[in-house]
């Protein structure tokens, strides 16, 4: 059992949390009407307008010295005792700063961004402190200018920062879990304030030449997975108000935890209002309340249907509306799924519907669909111009936006995901999916489903805490894992266990 000292200890660190970590607290350093623009728009509007308010920046000249980068640093990346936070590196090897603009004993600026990226230029991006951090160097030059991914195989980093192949057979380097929501929201914000720049190099793996989404899908759905794991501390936010002082612009996506959903995740669809939404404060301490009250429980995303095709037609069932006669549009095929095709050895008027059995969505309060599939033989048509998915609900029926589905090229048999579809305007509530296909004497190509996907997030469920509460175990750790017995005399990084909740102070 924990002692009558440790328990007290607790409430001291909740005290201290709940005085470091109110709303009021963060929303005082965002400037009034710093965020108004963002209201009402959406994906590849909202990221714009994001770039529109972040975009200039009263950059720290790069280096060591009086009003240069390691001169910042000693402002955003020390703990209470002195030593230099390295976010790649074991707590255990963070050195000691010696005095204000001096490089930091074995360290390195290191780039999230590398300017190799862009060319080499030493611009504002590559002075940005949003984009630099210390690190030491040994670990820099091995993390090299690869970009940030899962790391599969073949890791020779430091035991703390991965550095190795990547499924794609590309090099990546992957964060310890204590950072990849840091990280993550860093690279949200290069890739929004920095999505004009020609990209070239390792950055390509995961960059577009585009000013939307700029992140490749593969990307931006592993740092969103990583941004909610890993939601932002008062550690995190004191660094964005900080460097705000310093820079005059601010690092949004740790304002608004859930803004990236709304740029590429599954609120796509749905306006943004920085008024209302959830902020910072909101997330802090791991997404918990651990001054008591009703606090949720955090919901985890979980599968709600699956659908192979090429097993059979799992329960579709299919609606005509024009066919020639003695034709069938919709058939399934053991190797491809369900495949669409109004070409009977010409190209003919077609119109019909493949139908799900009612998927149930009630108790949850989130979900989405996606799906693979291919298209070829369109005749210089675009697949969404001719096919498209609808969703039925109380005795109505929706079209989901052409635009917010990936479609194939048109021209191969390859296999492409349609990318996360959003259905959280129907949780709740019990829906089919119908994909419908049409033809016609200009285009009648085909179109296969191989399969279908639906996931949720249940409703979250709630627990009852308190402060006071001293029959609550709870355990301390350093950053790297040691356990700590107390603190007393500690400084650095706390990391804070108590049942299945986790939050992080600095000390």
């Amino acid at each position: 059992e924990h002692t009558i000292m440790e328990k007290n200890l607790l409430c001291r660190i909740i005290v201290f949390l709940l005085l470091t970590c109110s709303s009021g607290n963060l929303l005082a350093q965002i400037p009034e009407g710093y965020y108004d623009s963002l209201k009402g728009k959406n994906g590849a509007a909202l990221k714009d307008a994001v770039y529109e308010i972040i975009k200039d920046a009263d950059v720290l000249t790069y280096g060591s010295g009086n009003g240069h980068t390691w001169w910042g640093f000693w402002i955003t990346d020390r703990t209470s005792d002195g030593r230099f936070i390295d976010r790649y590196s074991a707590e255990s090897e963070w050195p000691m700063s010696t005095s204000q603009g001096a490089v930091g004993s074995g360290m390195n600026i290191e780039h999230s961004f590398p300017k190799s990226w862009w060319g080499g230029s030493k611009n504002q991006a590559y002075q940005d402190l949003y984009n630099l951090m210390p690190c030491a160097s040994k670990i820099n030059s091995t993390k090299s200018n690869y970009p940030m991914g899962k790391v599969v195989s073949g890791d020779k980093g430091n035991g703390w920062t991965k550095v190795g192949d990547g499924s794609d057979g590309q090099k990546y380097w992957e964060p310890a879990d204590e950072w990849k929501g840091d990280f993550a929201r860093g690279y949200m914000y290069m890739a929004t304030c920095y999505k004009n720049l020609t990209w070239q190099g390792n950055g390509l793996n995961i960059l577009e030449q585009d000013d939307y989404p700029t992140l490749k899908q593969w990307a931006y759905e592993l740092y969103i997975q990583w941004a909610k794991a890993d939601k932002p501390t008062q550690l995190e936010i004191t660094r964005n108000n900080a460097v705000s002082k310093i820079q005059g612009n601010r690092n949004p996506f740790v304002d608004f935890p859930n803004l990236m959903d709304y740029i590429w995740g599954d609120s796509i669809n749905k306006p943004f209002d920085p008024a209302t939404t959830e902020c910072s404060a909101n997330y802090t301490g791991g997404g918990d309340n651990p001054g008591g009250g009703d606090t949720p429980t955090d919901p985890t995303e979980e599968s709600i249907q699956e659908y192979v095709f090429t097993s059979g037609d799992c329960g579709f069932t299919t609606e005509t509306t024009t066919c020639p006669e003695g034709k069938t549009i919709w058939k399934v095929k053991e190797q491809y799924g369900w495949t669409g095709s109004s070409y009977f050895g010409s190209m003919q008027e077609g119109d019909a519907r493949i139908v799900s059995p009612e998927i149930d969505l009630t108790g949850y309060s989130k979900a989405s669909m996606s799906f693979e599939h291919a298209a070829n033989k369109m005749n210089n048509a675009k697949p969404g111009d001719y096919f498209s998915v609808e969703i039925r609900h109380d005795g109505n029926t929706d079209v989901i936006g052409s635009e917010l589905i990936k479609w194939p090229k048109g021209t191969v048999w390859t296999f492409n995901n349609s990318g996360d579809i959003s259905l959280n305007e129907y949780a709740g509530k019990k829906i089919q999916i119908v994909f419908h296909y049409t033809g016609n004497t200009e285009s009648a190509g085909t179109w296969e489903i191989k399969n279908l996907y639906v996931k949720g997030t249940k409703n979250a469920t709630s627990i009852k805490t308190s402060m006071n509460d001293n029959s609550l175990g709870f355990e301390l750790y350093t950053i790297d894992g040691r356990r700590l017995d107390n603190i007393a005399g500690y400084r650095g990084i706390v990391v804070v266990k108590q049942g299945d909740r986790t939050w992080k102070i600095a000390k």
